[in-house]
């Protein structure tokens, strides 16, 4: 046989020829899969645990490989840190291929050759598929940390806005007027469906490949409970072949990020307008602001532009993950290995958002005088104003049709619908009375929407307090 040999590869038995030096240090994943560093050790000590309870470690063997990772890690046993490892493992350790290979290199300096027994019985395939789901799950709770803390902001603005009004808005043209609580509340209706959807992301994602094997399981008798149990999973994976390959986890959290993308970008679309001089409903938090390098008096909008802008990364995310799975045969496919940057690079844009957004929607500072104004003219009453002729026994499109030559009326003498008189109003039908007037006054207009979900005063009070009490139950 030849004695050339490659010792610090975890493959190299049947290979002869090194391998290009280029190619060598550009298929690597060990630059960007180092951050992975805790959660490989994690699972490494789930799976010295499996090997112990089958014998392939002695006790002794598997009290010094667990003090070894321990070693490695710097850290109590079993700790996982959501934090990264420090970047410089990417540069100090140029033999690694990856985050498996560098723990190996790290915990064999450590307790010598007694390291090599750990690779027993599994396989990378299922490491770096173990290792994604755990980072996924650590992300999700992160994400749902930081979400609530937005809820919160939101409820708080809410609270203090009181009965303080402004217009809705359809085609971007004014439409009826609501509470601003309504208006936030809104927000914390599509936080708590994203928030939904992490939860029943991390129920799926959360449960554990190790035992898989490369392809066809584990080729030693483990009990794979063990490792599941260890690394606080619901349970082992149903087929190895699935195990190995599956990313629907990586794939669910990068839609679910997205769509949180999509809100988070709705609401810094409506700030951004709100803040202008043409609306003047929102002041922009300096703190969360700057300024013109050419302009003087200019107050830019940046947090909420460049929300729009991670908006979209986090969709380019998805769509990347999507088409990097879709003509994959099972099992396991190095393609697989692009996917760990999409998936980080998700997690890092939604968290930095998420870092920011609670404090910047608590230091909002709202023009409630100029969010009446433009709630109280334009006839946005005139819903309320044709139901109240609904309610007299008009049928509702005959009704809709004389508002709208009320309306009509309004505009061409510029008055609003409770400046025309009752008997130009009864010229247009009979069925107008003195009460019209109370009934499109502006706590008419909002209370007119009595239903679960409405406008109305004491509805938008109910809702406060029941999503009050929703974020405090959890």
């Amino acid at each position: 046989m030849s004695d050339v040999k490659q010792p610090t590869k975890m493959w190299s038995g049947r290979f002869r020829e090194p391998l290009n030096a280029t190619f060598e240090n550009w298929q690597r994943s060990f630059p960007f899969d180092w951050r992975l560093f805790q959660i490989e050790l994690s699972a490494s000590l789930a799976h010295s645990r499996a090997l112990a309870a089958i014998g392939i470690l002695s006790e002794e063997e598997a009290e010094r490989m667990e003090a070894g990772l321990r070693a490695v890690a710097h850290l109590p046993l079993g700790e996982r840190h959501f934090d990264d490892p420090e970047a410089q493992f990417a540069t100090s350790a140029a033999q690694a291929e990856d985050i498996h290979h560098f723990v190996e290199l790290e915990l064999a300096r450590e307790i010598g050759d007694l390291a090599l027994k750990l690779h027993a019985g599994r396989s990378r395939n299922e490491q770096i598929a173990t290792d994604m789901r755990l980072f996924v799950k650590d992300t999700i709770d992160a994400c749902e940390r930081n979400l609530k803390a937005w809820i919160r902001a939101f409820l708080e603005l809410a609270e203090s806005a009181g009965e303080a009004v402004m217009p809705s808005y359809t085609h971007l043209q004014r439409a009826e007027p609501v509470l601003v609580a309504h208006w936030l509340l809104a927000y914390v209706a599509m936080i708590e469906r994203d928030l939904d959807r992490l939860r029943d992301c991390r129920r799926r994602t959360n449960i554990c490949p190790l035992g898989s094997g490369a392809v066809a399981g584990a080729t030693l008798a483990l009990d794979r409970t063990i490792a599941s149990s260890f690394l606080c999973m619901h349970g082992p994976t149903a087929n190895s072949i699935d195990a190995t390959s599956d990313r629907d986890f990586a794939l669910e959290f990068a839609n679910a990020a997205s769509i949180l993308g999509i809100h988070i970008s709705r609401f810094a679309e409506e700030i951004t307008l709100y803040s202008t001089a043409e609306f003047r409903f929102v002041d922009l938090p300096e703190a969360f602001s700057t300024g013109s390098s050419a302009m003087p008096q200019k107050k830019n909008p940046d947090l909420t532009e460049l929300a729009r802008g991670k908006a979209a990364r986090l969709i380019g995310a998805s769509t990347s993950l999507a088409t990097l799975m879709k003509g994959l045969p099972l099992a396991y496919n190095k393609d697989l290995q692009e996917g760990q940057e999409q998936v980080f690079d998700v997690a890092d844009t939604l968290l930095g958002l998420l870092h920011v957004l609670p404090a910047f929607t608590r230091a909002l500072k709202f023009n409630f005088d100029r969010m009446k104004a433009a709630a109280t003219t334009g006839y946005l009453n005139a819903m309320a104003a044709a139901t109240y002729l609904s309610n007299k026994g008009v049928p509702f499109r005959k009704a809709h049709e004389i508002i709208g030559n009320a309306v009509r009326l309004g505009i061409e003498t510029k008055r609003e619908l409770d400046a025309i008189t009752l008997p130009e109003l009864q010229q247009l039908s009979p069925a107008f009375a003195e009460d019209f007037f109370a009934a499109i006054t502006l706590e008419a207009t909002l209370d007119c929407h009595d239903v679960i979900g409405g406008t109305a005063r004491h509805r938008v009070a109910e809702a406060l307090i029941a999503a009050g009490s929703r974020i405090k139950s959890e």
